[in-house]
């Protein structure tokens, strides 16, 4: 089995490398071909590995595949560790970038008219993006395989990368430069923190496999370091805060979650790539995976509970102002985010993958509905400008549907299953900040109802509002497009039927460790009964009413009462500027941090490099020995009788000197 699983991160590099080298020569047709096969090869691969380890009963299979150096004793490896958390975020990865893939075809297919025409990126720009994305789906594979924070590491960085490249694709809009810059810099602050954390576990674990480190961290759970003015610190809180650092950069958590709605600059399938399976999830599993270490710092739980809470909450209220449809399912993914971060900061690990996993179906479901919906506007992703585009737009109005009402966690939807596990996990909570966590995902189930449905009713319902021209040629979208959208819609609505053996069962026994006074899924394994009551008693739970009473909201105020919304926001006045400003989160990192480091650099800049090392140094070194010369000059006159005496004197000095200072 080693071979298959070398092959499944594999085969996806391999068509990056084919379409990005050798693109020019092999075509549109062949760069998607040789791409798709590579990541559909992962698929079937990941599937066969699923039904090995999970079905059949396989054992974990963790073992090195290629020693990268030996110092000082610590190997540097890579590595794969198969587990069945491996095997889970393996097949979703796989499957849903398996979708994109497929959808990118249609999308993409006139790529050459978002580039000028003087443009050298036009060329093969199609190519290039397909071997983008394949190159994401191995970094991903890359890091969620891994058996070694070596290996975590290099993934981590990897899909930061290729994300960078992807936000900007469209390199000749300044928009598109200046959000995949902001996406680098604000990831480099994460991913700082997250080196800070590996270098602590070598520091004091003397290895970098998760194996030793995991079997080695409950001996260090009242170790101590100091860090300021001799503070004693907890060692498992300050490595795992530091870790989680680096997850709120790549899982975008206030306040590090501004790159996130800028990411839209890039193409749709990348928009859905990275919002559903790859790179935001990268965070939420690597604290999964490390659950070992966190489960020792009660402060560190509390710390990602609450941050998570904030994320969940506040990030949804910003979807309620958006006008362009890609940046309300941006901020959508943001709270969804949250209620992860949630989930895991409440010891329940398992639901927290389960929501991820449900998350990456239906939220690429709406990502590439939504680009559906984009490719019918002639690119116009404003919503004000749509409605009724279900009467042009069937199958991407039914299969949006679907991912609306999985978001929004309505039973018999997949949403539901994991959403309402994460709520009633923290509920049960004793952690400090338990009590906020749960107050804002319980009113975050009502505010992702309203903003979803807003979106919902503004596209596909009401009056169209859009030019005459649009309204002439709205149809559906080819079937190479709507093809992925049918099946992502299936596992929206049956993923959540695994709740029983993922959250229940074993699936994630030996993988993810919680200790018994954390376990906050053990109370709702006791009430569960079977899928059919728990799914029955969700119309009886607060959350399903909330979320009922956002989808009416929405009813009345965009269908019923259109003009309401527009009062509403001359009224609110300030809370309106707030939500729509983003809690001014981007004035300030612009106003303080941006305007700051860009005054620090012209202050070293005019100071120590013009007046210092310019000024001083160079052109003040020069001057002092210019002036020394033009001064020494005058004693080399070329007179005999000017150097006769100059000894004469010279001599007298060193007699002097001789007789009277000895």
């Amino acid at each position: 089995m080693e071979g298959v699983y070398l092959a499944i991160p594999l085969a996806p590099l391999v068509g990056a490398i084919v379409a990005g080298l050798f693109g020019g020569r092999i075509g549109r047709r062949g760069a998607h071909s040789v791409t798709i096969a590579g990541v559909g090869i992962a698929f079937l691969l990941s599937l066969w590995v699923f039904k090995h380890h999970v079905l059949d009963g396989a054992p974990d299979w963790n073992g090195p595949v290629y020693t990268w150096l030996v110092s000082d004793g610590i190997r540097f490896e890579i590595g794969f560790l198969i587990d069945h958390l491996t095997v889970l975020m393996m097949t979703v990865v796989t499957f849903v970038s398996l979708m994109v893939h497929i959808y990118t075809i249609g999308y993409m297919a006139d790529d050459e008219h978002n580039w000028p025409q003087d443009s050298r990126m036009r060329r093969n720009s199609y190519q290039r993006f397909f071997s983008y994305i394949a190159l994401f789906t191995f970094s991903m594979l890359m890091l969620v395989m891994s058996n070694n924070f070596l290996q975590l590491f290099f993934g981590w960085e990897a899909v930061g990368l290729v994300s960078y490249l992807l936000i900007g694709f469209w390199a000749t809009r300044e928009s598109a430069i200046f959000a995949n810059l902001k996406a680098f810099l604000v990831n480099r602050v994460g991913d700082f923190g997250f080196l800070l954390g590996i270098a602590a576990v070598l520091m004091h674990f003397n290895s970098l496999d998760y194996q030793d480190v995991f079997a080695a961290a409950p001996a260090m759970r009242d170790v101590t370091v100091e860090i300021f003015g001799g503070q004693a610190w907890s060692l498992m809180t300050v490595i795992c805060v530091l870790l989680f650092v680096g997850a709120m950069g790549k899982s975008a958590q206030v306040p590090l979650h501004v790159w996130l709605p800028d990411s839209m600059e890039g193409p749709t399938p990348i928009s859905a790539l990275i919002h559903a399976a790859t790179m935001v999830t990268a965070g939420i599993f690597m604290v999964a995976r490390m659950s070992p270490l966190f489960e020792l710092s009660e402060t560190a739980l509390s710390f990602v509970m609450v941050i998570g809470a904030l994320t969940a909450f506040f990030m949804g209220l910003l979807g309620l102002v958006q006008n362009d449809i890609k940046r309300v399912i941006a901020y959508s993914t943001l709270s969804q985010l949250g209620y992860m971060t949630v989930a895991l900061g409440a010891s329940a690990y398992a639901a927290g993958i389960f929501h991820l996993m449900t998350h990456a179906f239906f939220k690429a479901l709406l990502f590439l509905g939504a680009g559906s919906v984009i490719i019918a506007m002639h690119h116009d992703q404003d919503m004000r400008h749509m409605g009724g585009l279900r009467r042009y737009m069937p199958i991407t109005w039914i299969t949006t549907l679907i991912g609306a009402l999985a978001l929004i966690g309505t039973p018999f939807f997949a949403g539901y299953y994991s959403k309402d596990s994460i709520i009633v996990a923290v509920g049960h909570s004793q952690l400090p900040g338990a009590s906020l966590a749960y107050a804002a995902v319980l009113g975050g189930v009502f505010v992702t109802a309203l903003y979803t449905f807003r979106m919902y009713f503004l596209v596909f319902h009401g009056k169209p509002r859009m030019d005459e021209h649009t309204r002439e040629h709205l149809h559906e979208s080819t079937a190479v497009v709507t093809l992925p959208l049918i099946l992502l819609a299936i596992p929206s609505i049956l993923a959540g039927y695994l709740i029983e053996p993922v959250l229940f069962g074993d699936f994630f026994k030996g993988v993810i460790a919680v200790l018994p006074e954390h376990d906050t899924l053990a109370p709702l394994a006791e009430e569960f009964h079977g899928i059919l009551p728990f799914t029955l008693h969700g119309f009886t739970a607060p959350a399903f009413w909330l979320a009922i009473s956002g989808v009416v909201v929405a009813w009345y105020l965009y269908l019923l009462r259109p003009e309401l919304p527009e009062r509403i926001r001359r009224q609110a006045g300030v809370l309106y500027e707030v939500l729509a400003r983003k809690y001014y989160f981007d004035d300030f990192n612009e106003a303080v941090l941006a305007k700051g480091t860009r005054g620090v650099g012209y202050f070293l800049w005019h100071i120590g490099d013009r007046l210092i090392i310019d000024g001083l140094i160079v052109n003040g070194s020069a001057w002092v020995v210019a002036r020394t010369a033009a001064i020494a000059r005058h004693l080399q006159t070329g007179y005999l009788y000017h150097y006769a005496f100059a000894m004469i004197l010279g001599l007298l000095l060193l007699v002097t000197w001789t007789v009277f200072l000895r």
